[in-house]
């Protein structure tokens, strides 16, 4: 399986775990919906860089380098994604479904490229002392 495959993968299974404890801490626990989801992104970032670093890339790099590094693929990623969201429904007033057409078309390339090339990619030259 490939790399791209597997970050797929990965992204389907930290998606999934997002909905589900989003759900649960709405449903069940009555937690207030921003909270809630705030809790289960946290969770399923955790989730995505555990798989991606493991599985997806097989890194070997030092963590404390890692994860600050995928954390901020995550966060460019939630940018683009509000920025792309903006331009075309808040500026060229758009239905905002063309907006997430064009937020799936390109965040999770630029999120693969940048996870691999540079958050995963150099983990044979990170430091991976003191892990």
């Amino acid at each position: 399986m490939t790399a791209l495959l597997r970050f797929a993968a990965s992204g389907a299974i930290a998606t999934a775990t997002h909905a589900f404890l989003f759900a649960a801490a709405v449903e069940l626990l009555g937690i207030m919906p921003v909270i809630a989801t705030s809790l289960a992104f946290c969770t399923a970032l955790i989730v995505s860089y555990g798989l991606n670093y493991h599985w997806t890339f097989k890194s070997s790099g030092a963590h404390r380098v890692m994860l600050p590094r995928y954390v901020t693929v995550a966060l460019v990623g939630l940018a683009l994604n509000v920025m792309i969201t903006f331009v075309v429904v808040n500026i060229g007033g758009y239905w905002y479904c063309y907006a997430l057409l064009a937020v799936i078309s390109t965040v999770p390339a630029v999120s693969f490229l940048l996870s691999k090339y540079w958050a995963f990619g150099n983990s044979r030259h990170a430091d991976t002392q003191g892990e």
